[in-house]
């Protein structure tokens, strides 16, 4: 996909990319977003870490490349710092678009000052060793969610979705059609017209009301 591409998967937005995506690949987790107002769209860059251990954290900055989504996981979901204000410094240095942590950030402050997009399941102090293997670049669990390197990951302030690549130019052909079909229907909203007749509802309700009535 090209930076134009990505660009408009973020302005479309989570809700409307999961929606177009036939309701897969919702990432179904809490997350805090740093930087509210934030969305960023881009391919996977994986990292499963040891149990409360950011070691793999450290050896993948060197292998981040422009645009992607740096994904940071743990085997169970914990409020541990995989990331703060030093890691995220260099992150940022490797021009990625954003980082979903599925456990914990700490440094706040110091991170909205550096303004990289981040989304996080937890804000803690407590850190994270760093002696444990881990493994960079598998397939990791978000939210139920398998996410494979170089699948697309979308965030915004209504949390985050992961499409497949094989299905990236169909979801956002979707997503572009179904947009599109939101604008005239805000229109006749904005008009004084009512989705209770719009998508049809009253007649269903009435239907459903003659059936049941004796």
């Amino acid at each position: 996909m090209s930076v134009e591409e990505f660009k408009r998967l973020s302005a479309l937005g989570v809700a409307t990319v999961y929606e177009s995506a036939g309701r897969i690949g919702l990432i179904d987790i809490p997350l805090i977003q740093l930087l509210p107002g934030s969305r960023i769209a881009g391919p996977a860059r994986t990292v499963r870490c040891a149990q409360d251990d950011n070691l793999m954290v450290h050896a993948v900055i060197e292998q981040i490349r422009p645009g992607e989504v740096l994904v940071l996981t743990m085997p169970e979901p914990a409020p541990v710092a995989l990331i703060g204000e030093l890691l995220v410094t260099q992150v940022k240095l490797k021009k990625a678009a954003g980082i979903l942590v599925d456990a914990a950030i700490r440094d706040v402050e110091e991170l909205k000052e550096l303004g990289l997009p981040i989304w996080t399941r937890f804000i803690r102090a407590k850190g994270a060793s760093k002696n444990k293997i881990g493994e960079l670049n598998g397939i990791v669990s978000v939210g139920g969610i398998q996410i494979a390197p170089s699948d697309i990951i979308v965030l915004d302030a209504d949390g985050g979705v992961c499409i497949k690549q094989d299905r990236v130019v169909e979801v956002l052909q979707a997503s572009e059609a179904r947009f599109e079909k939101e604008m005239i229907m805000r229109k006749k909203l904005e008009s004084g017209e009512k989705s209770y007749d719009l998508h049809g509802l009253r007649d269903l309700i009435e239907k459903k009301v003659r059936k049941i009535e004796p």
